[in-house]
């Protein structure tokens, strides 16, 4: 095996792609690895981060008149952009899809789909054979029971694949808190789907706006009212 290690292993948005296969109300109907309501929000937050840090982002479903569109969170992101719709199983089989990967010009390959054993598994394990640096966000995708989710990982692992979590990538996408540029997008992503954390992040920007009077002396909380 070759170890993911040193600096140029981490994801950066200049050389990053991303490839979100199949996340339609069919393969939704039978999620049974996830919480279907926390996989449509990660997939989400995934979307407006490659959005957010300019990442090309390619869209592509099966039979959508049988299975059904791209969940509406997704393309809403996204409005406009074509939803390339496939009759291959695997999608790195589709020329379409792959060569719009390649027009890219971007080697760092992220993908999230369901199901992970079959509509992430294929593409991954084809994309590393002809060479790819690729990396599945483990919780935008999912898979039609929790073994099936957990042996494709293993199955994907074992061929070289990199796994990771949404709120990962967008650590390694910022990584240096002096970058700003992206730092507005980033923080209104994380208050929308980072539960808890977004949550505590307003309630600290309402504490640091609250003034706190003076008959309360000082370190009193300041006053509800």
């Amino acid at each position: 095996m070759t170890f993911r290690n040193g600096l140029d292993s981490l994801l950066r948005p200049e050389d990053s792609v991303l490839l979100l296969i199949d996340h339609q109300p069919f393969q939704l109907a039978n999620l049974n690895s996830h919480d279907p309501q926390a996989v449509i929000n990660n997939v989400t937050a995934l979307a407006k981060l490659a959005k957010a840090f300019n990442v090309p982002t390619i869209l592509t479903s099966v039979l959508a008149a049988r299975g059904g569109l791209l969940f509406r969170q997704i393309t809403d992101v996204f409005p406009g952009q074509e939803v390339i719709d496939r009759t291959w199983v695997n999608t790195w089989q589709d020329e379409k899809v792959v060569d719009l990967v390649k027009d890219t010009g971007r080697k760092q390959l992220i993908i999230a789909g369901l199901w992970s054993e079959v509509c992430v598994a294929m593409p991954v394990i084809q994309a590393l054979g002809e060479g790819w640096d690729v990396t599945v966000i483990t919780d935008a995708s999912g898979g039609s029971s929790t073994e099936s989710h957990q042996v494709a990982i293993q199955r994907m692992i074992a061929a070289g694949a990199n796994m990771m979590t949404w709120m990962a990538l967008a650590g390694e996408w910022q990584r240096d808190w002096a970058r700003t540029e992206h730092v507005e997008e980033l923080t209104e992503v994380l208050i929308s789907h980072m539960g808890g954390s977004g949550i505590a992040y307003l309630w600290e920007q309402q504490l640091l706006n609250t003034p706190v009077s003076t008959a309360q002396g000082v370190g009193a909380y300041p006053s509800p009212v």
